[in-house]
């Protein structure tokens, strides 16, 4: 039957079975058990990044009071209640802009229908697919603070001695991971091309 969508470009290195055009087996528009296998993997990922963030900036909210702290391994980890109006590890959220807000708010929204646009219509490689999981995952997470309550609250306090890395939280760290996924894929397929 024809197939009318396209496999991401790099589909056939990783995937050789993979049909040359789509991941929509006939005309009445089912699809195979790979496409449905990484629907599910995005969806149950995407979805336990965002129940855990919004699960563990609740209980942060409701236990520790706002720019209070909370010792977990002394000289290393705190647990703090901080309100980032930024993006993530508070980067701008000092400028208390509004418009800086929109913009963050505006840029997660675009990155969420982008990637639910690659993940539903190209057919990826498993990496990608919990990259892009993750992805999603930290930018909802982040998405739906910024929506509710104007601010996104961090939480964890890393450090050692005097110096702090920025506050963040669950969806942040989702974000960091799915960058990492995506930049040794990156170096693996670069190696392999080589």
């Amino acid at each position: 039957m024809e197939h009318f969508l396209m496999c991401a470009p790099d589909a056939q290195a990783y995937y050789p079975g993979c049909p040359d055009r789509g991941f929509i087996n006939n005309e009445f528009g089912t699809m195979d058990h790979y496409r449905k296998l990484s629907l599910i993997t995005f969806g149950v990922i995407a979805t336990v990044i965002v129940f855990a963030d919004q699960l563990t900036k609740y209980l942060v909210s409701s236990s520790i009071p706002l720019n209070g702290s909370e010792t977990i391994i002394p000289g290393f980890l705190n647990l703090v209640h901080v309100r980032n109006t930024g993006a993530a590890f508070g980067t701008f959220s000092h400028s208390g802009n509004v418009v800086i807000r929109i913009a963050l708010s505006g840029i997660s929204l675009i990155a969420l229908i982008i990637i639910g646009w690659l993940v539903f219509f190209q057919r990826l490689d498993r990496y990608s697919v919990i990259g892009f999981a993750l992805f999603f995952g930290g930018a909802a997470g982040n998405f739906i603070d910024r929506l509710i309550l104007g601010h996104v609250t961090d939480f964890i306090d890393v450090y050692v001695k005097d110096v702090h890395w920025p506050a963040f939280n669950v969806a942040d760290s989702a974000l960091t991971i799915g960058a990492l996924i995506f930049c040794v894929r990156l170096l693996f397929q670069e190696q392999v091309k080589s």
